[in-house]
């Protein structure tokens, strides 16, 4: 594969409603889209860098600078026999793993299309359903948080994940057990709590959840061991875990019993492969984790979901969830038993709306 052409896209995606975090609050999601154009097809990528460096280091406008004057180039007219090998054109440029990510999985959209085949199964996918969960942030309310969970188990969602905050935890769950007392609960913290929460992170132990995810910062993995010796819920790992020495490193202090898994995050489908495939050997299940995606990043965490050890529900949902129209042909969808079915089509399966891309673009930049 000669890589002949590269494209970058900023949109701006409206959401339906506003999404909480500790971090803050997202009301539109500005995204960069990477098009990689080789022997006549065209794969596409979805870099899931936020508007601002507080999940990450990464953000929209520092992913935009590094792609474009660093990354790109570095591509540019390179021949590549696999996907794989991209990541060794992009190492001479430290971190930035959401941008590199980004045009990986053009690559590897590009060339299912030319083995004609789907590509969760170029990837080594076995499943050709997936579970799927819901992540609801902040609410004003409980009742308002209690109206959304009642929406989410009615679609068939087979997993509820809240954020949470100190000050935001005991209660909110507390009243989710109470409505739905069998329900698959966990709860996302995002760094925000400190090693002097332990003693009231240990009462998340009453409502009997599927794991905390991330309650401490992202660099202490030591004290998510600490932590995790000190309360029976298991702590799942998302922030700390950018790479295979993270994940050896977690695993072999006990930091973590879980890992979610997001392309972005670790730099790729490569990347994430290999962690899946050490938490197989060593029996930790994994999960794929949701970033805003359109639904080119939503094609490709579907494709990665069908892997055998992503064993729980991810927060891979239906497109109108966050979008009133999806940049993807058919938009993506959950039935009643609140699984998404793997496209049949050679690549990421879905048609790109490109006109639909167009009106949402503020910038757009061509190599060749």
């Amino acid at each position: 594969m000669k890589i002949e052409c590269i494209r970058l896209r900023q949109i701006q995606m409206p959401l339906v409603r506003p999404f909480e975090t500790s971090f803050g609050v997202t009301s539109e999601r500005p995204i960069i889209l990477a098009e990689i154009m080789v022997d006549g097809l065209k794969g596409w990528g979805e870099c899931v860098a936020g508007e601002g460096p507080f999940y990450s280091y990464e953000s929209v406008d520092c992913d935009w600078i590094v792609l474009r004057k660093y990354l790109v180039p570095s591509l540019l007219g390179k021949k590549v026999l696999h996907p794989s090998e991209i990541s060794s054109h992009l190492s001479h440029v430290k971190g930035y793993p959401m941008a590199k990510a980004s045009l990986e999985a053009a690559i590897w959209d590009v060339y299912s299309q030319q083995e004609d085949m789907p590509l969760w199964k170029l990837l080594g996918g076995e499943r050709s359903k997936i579970d799927c969960g819901v992540s609801i942030g902040i609410q004003p309310s409980i009742r308002r948080l209690i109206e959304h969970v009642d929406r989410e188990v009615s679609e068939g969602y087979r997993k509820v994940k809240i954020k949470v905050k100190p000050g935001y935890d005991l209660e909110p769950l507390q009243a989710i057990r109470h409505h739905y007392p069998d329900i698959q609960l966990m709860c996302d913290a995002n760094a925000s709590y400190t090693s002097k929460d332990f003693a009231h992170l240990g009462r998340l132990d009453e409502f009997k959840l599927t794991m905390i995810e991330q309650p401490l910062s992202f660099d202490d993995l030591l004290m998510h061991a600490r932590l995790q010796r000190k309360i029976d819920t298991s702590i799942c790992l998302d922030e700390s875990i950018r790479n295979v020495v993270d994940l050896e490193t977690a695993l072999e202090l006990g930091s973590c019993r879980i890992v979610n898994i997001k392309t972005g995050r670790v730099g790729g489908h490569s990347q994430a492969i290999q962690i899946h495939d050490q938490c197989a050997l060593r029996d930790v299940p994994v999960w794929c984790g949701g970033m805003l995606e359109t639904g080119i990043g939503r094609a490709h965490n579907i494709a990665l979901s069908t892997l055998p050890n992503f064993s729980l529900p991810g927060d891979v949902s239906a497109s109108d969830r966050y979008f009133d129209r999806d940049v993807i042909s058919p938009p993506v969808t959950v039935n009643a038993d609140g699984q998404i079915r793997a496209p049949k089509g050679s690549g990421i399966g879905f048609e790109v709306d490109e006109h639909f891309i167009q009106a949402l673009t503020t910038i757009s930049e061509e190599f060749n």
